[in-house]
């Protein structure tokens, strides 16, 4: 018997933890995410905070997710959850640990916190089952060890598993929905608006329609030539999707290394910032910047910075510059951000958000050797300083030990510390 799986027989799951970090706040108060009334946000930010999660029961009666606090209808009443990132991230990992009781980590990429793709087809004939049992057992697993519920989608590719995922699961019974190409074509070319598919922004989508395009049987069907003329190489993969081919596979996903690197920092300030203040957020940003460098052990060869303005009052602002010579020197890059800053921000307009990244990465240990230094600073000195920073907040915590910019009025790394991902961390 030939036991190769053809690239036609590869088959995939991809499974969502639904309404994840409501399900996790109501299990962990002993109630059931189907018929409790709750939302995570923290009322700290006003009533303009975006609810990171709504419960299913929520959802059920119209309030979608990712809503802001005041645009719940008044007249439901339900439990405002502040978030807990930290629990999130620890049941996402017991999640994920419960997956490795059937099946090997090198057949599982995690796409998010409550998200992930599956590799299916080894496991077909190793427990006998077809690929909705398979995932069935995985789903209940979860249920059965964490009391959240999960929606799934299989396709004979991951773009078929994630649309069916995306689209067709929350329609069925059981939550599970299976897409293959000729099924693809029957149930999903006509469908609409084009955003409901995976990678299809607005943008996409606006850009299609000017061209007459409003479903994927118009992609599909399009000249190709066309395509190309408007979205250039990235026309191949619209084309592709459309017709509901991917050649990606999981072991690519894990093996794709880019081909240049970049760290980045971006911050949404609570309230409208005065430029000389949003400066203070900028350097403690270029410090994070900098000690991502040394932990990393990479140098960077240009940086950028991008400033948003309130209620969009200005287009943003910012750019990008080479620098003289690969660094990771907090004294050298404190510089070169400030100069940026004052080139190129408007120095009345109320700032919103700030952007901060250092580019073109190389790894410290392959940098040109120079006699020279561009700069007038001493490099390894200020990396030690930086390693040690590094040191104390690895055993003490990162609020530790701080620069004396961040104890000014309007800083907010003490507070950003205490954070993951941008939202309360619960510790």
């Amino acid at each position: 018997m030939n036991n190769v799986i053809e690239p036609q027989d590869r088959i995939y799951t991809c499974i969502d933890l639904k309404s994840f970090y409501a399900s996790v706040e109501c299990v962990e108060r002993g109630l059931d995410p189907f018929k409790t009334n709750l939302v995570v946000a923290d009322p700290a930010r006003g009533r303009g905070a975006i609810c990171l999660a709504v419960s299913p029961a929520l959802k059920a009666l119209g309030v979608r997710n990712r809503c802001r606090i005041f645009e719940i209808p008044s007249h439901l009443s339900y439990i405002t959850a502040v978030p807990r990132m930290q629990l999130y991230m620890d049941y996402s990992a017991a999640i994920y640990n419960s997956y490795l009781e059937y099946l090997s980590a090198q057949d599982i990429h995690v796409y998010s916190v409550d998200e992930c793709f599956i590799y299916l087809s080894p496991y077909l004939l190793l427990y006998k089952m077809t690929p909705k049992a398979l995932v069935q057992l995985l789903v209940q697993n979860i249920i059965d060890k964490f009391g959240i519920c999960a929606t799934a989608g299989i396709g004979s590719n991951m773009f078929l598993a994630k649309v069916a995922l995306d689209i067709l699961a929350k329609h069925q019974p059981d939550h599970i929905a299976f897409l293959d190409e000729a099924l693809f074509k029957e149930k999903m070319w006509h469908h609409m608006p084009l955003t409901d598919f995976w990678n299809i922004g607005k943008g996409t989508a606006r850009r299609l329609a000017r061209k007459g395009i409003y479903d994927l049987y118009g992609v599909a069907h399009c000249e190709p030539q066309r395509l190309y003329e408007e979205f250039g190489i990235n026309a191949e993969y619209l084309i592709d999707h459309a017709w509901g081919r991917e050649s990606c596979t999981l072991g690519d996903l894990q093996h794709y290394r880019p081909q240049s690197h970049s760290i980045a920092n971006s911050q949404i300030l609570f309230e409208d910032y005065a430029a000389a203040d949003a400066l203070i957020v900028m350097l403690e940003m270029v410090e994070f910047l900098c000690l991502k460098l040394v932990e990393t052990q990479m140098l960077c060869n240009s940086f950028s910075l991008s400033i948003r303005y309130s209620k969009d009052c200005l287009p943003p602002t910012g750019g990008s510059c080479r620098l003289p010579q690969a660094t990771d020197s907090f004294a050298v890059l404190e510089q070169f951000f400030q100069e940026l800053f004052w080139q190129t921000t408007a120095p009345y307009a109320p700032i919103r958000q700030v952007c901060v990244s250092a580019n073109d990465l190389v790894w410290l240990g392959r940098a040109e050797a120079s006699l020279f230094s561009a700069y007038a600073v001493d490099e390894q000195r200020d990396r030690d300083m930086q390693q040690a920073l590094l040191d104390v907040k690895g055993k003490y915590g990162k609020n530790a030990i701080l620069r004396g910019l961040s104890y000014r009025a309007k800083a907010t790394g003490r507070l950003r510390n205490k954070l993951i991902g941008g939202h309360n961390s619960g510790c």
